[in-house]
Protein backbone atom coordinates (compact mmCIF):
# COMPACT_ATOMS: atom_id res chain seq x y z
CA UNK A 1 0.00 0.00 0.00
CA UNK A 2 1.09 3.38 -0.73
CA UNK A 3 -0.13 6.52 0.88
CA UNK A 4 0.84 10.44 0.49
CA UNK A 5 1.14 12.80 3.65
CA UNK A 6 0.03 16.47 2.64
CA UNK A 7 1.13 19.44 4.33
CA UNK A 8 0.05 22.95 4.30
CA UNK A 9 2.75 25.35 5.35
CA UNK A 10 2.96 29.13 7.56
CA UNK A 11 3.85 31.67 4.97
CA UNK A 12 7.80 32.24 5.06
CA UNK A 13 8.35 28.84 5.99
CA UNK A 14 11.39 28.16 4.14
CA UNK A 15 13.04 30.88 6.73
CA UNK A 16 11.70 29.40 9.77
CA UNK A 17 11.90 26.08 8.95
CA UNK A 18 15.75 26.51 9.89
CA UNK A 19 15.58 26.23 13.36
CA UNK A 20 13.51 23.03 13.08
CA UNK A 21 15.41 21.78 9.95
CA UNK A 22 17.75 19.50 11.33
CA UNK A 23 15.67 17.37 13.68
CA UNK A 24 12.51 16.93 11.33
CA UNK A 25 15.44 15.63 8.50
CA UNK A 26 16.58 12.99 11.71
CA UNK A 27 12.83 12.31 11.85
CA UNK A 28 12.45 11.76 7.96
CA UNK A 29 15.63 9.39 7.56
CA UNK A 30 14.50 7.27 10.04
CA UNK A 31 11.03 6.58 8.24
CA UNK A 32 13.45 6.40 5.48
CA UNK A 33 15.53 3.55 7.05
CA UNK A 34 12.35 1.55 9.04
CA UNK A 35 11.33 1.37 5.08
CA UNK A 36 8.30 3.31 4.43
CA UNK A 37 9.42 7.01 3.50
CA UNK A 38 10.27 6.86 -0.33
CA UNK A 39 9.94 10.39 -1.44
CA UNK A 40 9.44 13.55 0.18
CA UNK A 41 10.37 17.00 -0.25
CA UNK A 42 8.54 21.08 -0.17
CA UNK A 43 7.13 22.41 -3.03
CA UNK A 44 8.94 25.21 -5.22
CA UNK A 45 7.53 28.76 -6.11
CA UNK A 46 5.64 29.02 -3.50
CA UNK A 47 6.93 26.90 -0.70
CA UNK A 48 3.45 26.61 0.45
CA UNK A 49 3.26 22.96 1.03
CA UNK A 50 4.95 19.49 0.93
CA UNK A 51 4.37 15.92 0.03
CA UNK A 52 5.73 12.86 1.23
CA UNK A 53 4.89 9.48 -0.14
CA UNK A 54 5.22 6.23 1.76
CA UNK A 55 4.64 2.67 1.61
CA UNK A 56 4.35 -0.67 3.53
CA UNK A 57 1.52 -2.65 5.05
CA UNK A 58 0.53 -0.30 7.48
CA UNK A 59 1.81 3.06 6.26
CA UNK A 60 -1.31 4.87 6.58
CA UNK A 61 -0.71 4.49 10.35
CA UNK A 62 2.88 5.32 10.03
CA UNK A 63 2.42 8.20 7.98
CA UNK A 64 0.12 9.76 10.77
CA UNK A 65 2.58 9.10 13.40
CA UNK A 66 5.54 10.40 11.17
CA UNK A 67 3.07 14.32 11.15
CA UNK A 68 1.67 13.82 14.46
CA UNK A 69 5.67 13.87 15.93
CA UNK A 70 7.20 15.22 13.04
CA UNK A 71 8.65 18.68 14.80
CA UNK A 72 7.77 20.67 11.75
CA UNK A 73 4.06 20.35 12.96
CA UNK A 74 4.61 19.85 16.75
CA UNK A 75 6.08 23.64 16.32
CA UNK A 76 3.40 25.27 14.19
CA UNK A 77 5.25 25.78 10.76
CA UNK A 78 1.96 22.97 9.61
CA UNK A 79 -1.04 24.57 9.75
CA UNK A 80 -3.07 22.06 8.32
CA UNK A 81 -1.52 18.10 6.90
CA UNK A 82 -3.77 15.26 5.63
CA UNK A 83 -2.82 11.17 5.00
CA UNK A 84 -4.24 9.83 2.04
CA UNK A 85 -4.24 6.47 0.45
CA UNK A 86 -2.92 6.59 -2.97
CA UNK A 87 -3.99 3.91 -5.48
CA UNK A 88 -0.45 3.80 -8.16
CA UNK A 89 -1.80 2.49 -11.16
CA UNK A 90 1.56 3.13 -13.90
CA UNK A 91 4.90 3.40 -13.64
CA UNK A 92 7.03 1.90 -10.79
CA UNK A 93 5.06 1.10 -7.58
CA UNK A 94 8.39 1.58 -5.52
CA UNK A 95 8.36 -1.40 -3.67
Amino acid sequence: MHCVLIYKTVADYIEKRADFREVHLAHAKKAQEDGYLILGGAYAEPADGALLIFKGEDAVEYARDFAINDPYVTNGLITAWQVRQWSVVIGTKMD
